[in-house]
């Protein structure tokens, strides 16, 4: 199944690496932007793209001589923290975003929202203090001075495609990806971010029943993994301007208030629910909660660079999740919705709930992220709050 963010053949499978237990993960977590974690960085999927040796000189000096996006953040009172820290986000009325910019605004960091719809209704939906809000003719003015960027807008992908649908999914993903790089090459070298956390997605690795991909497996050869290269190729050209680039391969993300479990509380509250598909399709996903607090690790551990799934380390099938959706709310998961249906409904789009991969987050608890819901059935009780 793909990402509902954004989604992706020859590929090449990699073993899973073994399971890090639950105690372990949880005592090396970072729940907060104060906190830090102690590994090596491994390799580093993603080759970043050449960049004239002048300008990254000159971005590289100015960055030595600004605060670390860790020591920035830092708790006020602390003997790191010299200033309130800044974060400009993009997507930020999104089901992820939207999450983050609470999260962020909780800590006392500076949100900036850049928005593509009406400032007014941006403010509407993020009702928190501590937000300011930029229109994409202001994006530039927001970005300079921003401690780091972080990148979640994209038109959904879970809908009926058409041809004008599908250029949309690209374009609006490349569209504010452009702004973006061109903003952050724009800035005075001393007010330059210091990094962007730019979204992607499983889509990314195309689809398999078998295989199992890590961030260095290739990339697949459908049009979701045409959208993915070439968003996360868009991104890394913020590293011309000295900018440190993560980017998350994000899987299909857990929440009540949208996503797959949203759309499947209907049905299943009529007694009707099911397994779309086969439901044999694996699906790499992840809690709403653990995603956030991957974005806040990203942006202020500087030894996060590159390519990171942001997957569960435990992938299920779509028979799975629709059965812990069902046993949680004390409805049966029986009847299926044949792929022919959605077919019908969604056309080619249909593709993003009838394929899947198996995505592990090999890079991620290397560095010592430790998922708080790492256990499919806790992860949906708590979204559905049982």
């Amino acid at each position: 199944m793909q990402s509902a963010t954004s989604s992706s053949c020859g590929r090449t499978s990699s073993s899973a690496p073994a399971p890090v237990p639950a105690a372990a993960r949880r005592a090396a977590s970072t729940t907060s932007l104060a906190t830090t974690t102690a590994r090596a960085l491994p390799p580093v999927a993603a080759t970043p793209l050449p960049a004239p040796a002048a300008r990254k000189a000159d971005a590289a000096n100015a960055n030595a001589r600004r605060p670390s996006v860790a020591a920035a953040v830092a708790p006020a009172g602390s003997s790191s923290s010299k200033r309130r820290p800044s974060i400009a986000i993009t997507g930020a009325t999104g089901l992820v975003g939207s999450r983050l910019a609470a999260r962020l605004a909780a800590l006392g960091v500076d949100v900036r929202v850049l928005t593509t719809r009406p400032v007014a209704q941006a403010k509407a939906r993020l009702p928190y203090a501590g937000l300011s809000f930029f229109s994409r003719a202001d994006w530039p003015k927001a970005v300079s001075g921003a401690d780091a960027v972080v990148n979640l807008a994209g038109t959904p992908i879970a809908t009926r495609w058409s041809a004008e649908i599908k250029r949309d999914l690209k374009a609006s993903r490349l569209g504010v990806t452009n702004e973006l790089v061109a903003a952050i090459a724009a800035c005075p070298a001393d007010r330059r971010p210091k990094v962007l956390v730019s979204a992607s997605a499983v889509g990314f690795y195309g689809a398999s029943e078998t295989a199992s991909f890590t961030e260095d497996s290739p990339s697949g050869g459908d049009y979701l993994a045409e959208i993915c290269r070439e968003w996360e190729a868009a991104a890394l050209r913020a590293e011309e301007s000295g900018c440190r680039v993560v980017l998350l391969r994000t899987g299909i993300v857990l929440a009540r208030e949208g996503g797959v479990i949203a759309k499947m509380l209907p049905i299943f509250e009529l007694f009707a629910g099911g397994p779309l598909g086969s439901g044999r399709q694996l699906v790499s996903w992840i809690h709403r909660d653990d995603l956030v607090e991957m974005i806040v690790q990203a942006a202020r551990d500087d030894r996060f660079r590159g390519a990171y799934n942001a997957t569960a380390p435990s992938p299920v099938t779509m028979a799975d999740l629709c059965a812990s959706v069902g046993n949680a709310i004390g409805r049966p998961s029986w009847l299926p919705v044949p792929d022919f249906a959605l077919t019908t409904l969604l056309g080619e789009g249909a593709q993003v709930v009838l394929s899947g991969q198996r995505v592990l987050p090999r890079r991620a608890v290397s560095q010592g992220f430790a998922f708080k819901y790492g256990d499919l059935d806790a992860a949906v009780r708590q979204v559905l709050g049982k």
